[in-house]
């Protein structure tokens, strides 16, 4: 664990964030970051945490499928919500800033609903990458508990891992399925309903903790793999990628090593 030198440590730090609310709204994904932060606050925390969880197309149905899981099997108050970022222009087009028009119409559909301060799972780490999320983010005041506890990636998957969380310790990262589409290709439910089932079938064969992408680029339909997937199981990717363009009228361009970002076209 490279933050802290033991999960107790972690736990600690992340605790003391939780605890200076009374009250938290926790934006909920479906991936490691957000669903471990839900059980610190349930188990640890003195906050009252409600989890609000937004489903769209662009959200995979496995996601909402493990939220809905562990909030039945842990007893957590869980709002369901349509953030409606769809309806947004700004975000349909798909420009490099896209992410910003996606939370800002999360956040914003939270906060009419709850006085709640929000809280997301960003951590440390997401603080050196290309994050237009964090803009409207703080445009909101949303609130970063792991960041403020100076809580990295690895310290979560320790964390998940020392709760019993086998689902998540061992999750690889679950961006929405808009990532996928390269930058300045307009957001379709059509593509993204494609890019879920290809993940999907992807992961039925190559196994649900590989790390894997389909993506929608303008030359056409190109699937990632992860260095040790695509060293071992890149021929029987592009079976399964073949069929699925098949299938879906489409065409596959390209079978390569995974490019985090690779999505997006522009320098930032």
């Amino acid at each position: 664990m490279s933050d802290y030198s033991d999960v107790a440590a972690a736990l600690a730090a992340v605790v003391a964030a939780l605890d200076r609310h009374p009250r938290l709204a926790i934006a909920v994904s479906g991936g490691v970051d957000s669903l471990t932060l839900a059980h610190l606050a349930t188990r640890h925390s003195r906050t009252v945490a409600t989890m609000y969880h937004a489903t769209s197309p662009a959200v995979p149905a496995a996601a909402r499928s493990r939220v809905e899981t562990h909030a039945a099997a842990h007893g957590w108050k869980l709002v369901v919500i349509d953030a409606h970022e769809l309806a947004d222009p700004n975000y349909r087009a798909n420009p490099v800033d896209r992410c910003y028009y996606c939370k800002t119409s999360l956040y914003t559909r939270i906060a009419a609903i709850t006085t709640d301060p929000i809280a997301s799972g960003t951590n440390r780490d997401d603080l050196g990458d290309y994050r237009p999320g964090l803009r409207a983010a703080a445009e909101r005041a949303v609130v970063h508990p792991y960041v403020e506890a100076g809580i990295g990636k690895d310290a979560i998957y320790a964390l998940a891992h020392g709760f019993g969380l086998a689902d998540l310790e061992r999750l690889p990262a679950q961006p929405c399925l808009a990532s996928r589409v390269e930058t300045g290709i307009a957001i379709d439910p059509a593509d993204l309903a494609f890019i879920d089932a290809m993940e999907r079938a992807l992961a039925a064969r190559l196994g649900s903790e590989a790390t894997l992408r389909c993506r929608v680029t303008h030359a056409g339909i190109v699937v990632e793999l992860g260095a040790a997937e695509f060293a071992r199981d890149a021929a029987i990717a592009g079976e399964v990628a073949t069929a699925e363009c098949a299938r879906a009228g489409r065409r596959l361009t390209a079978v390569r090593r995974y490019v985090r970002g690779a999505a997006f076209l522009h320098e930032h």
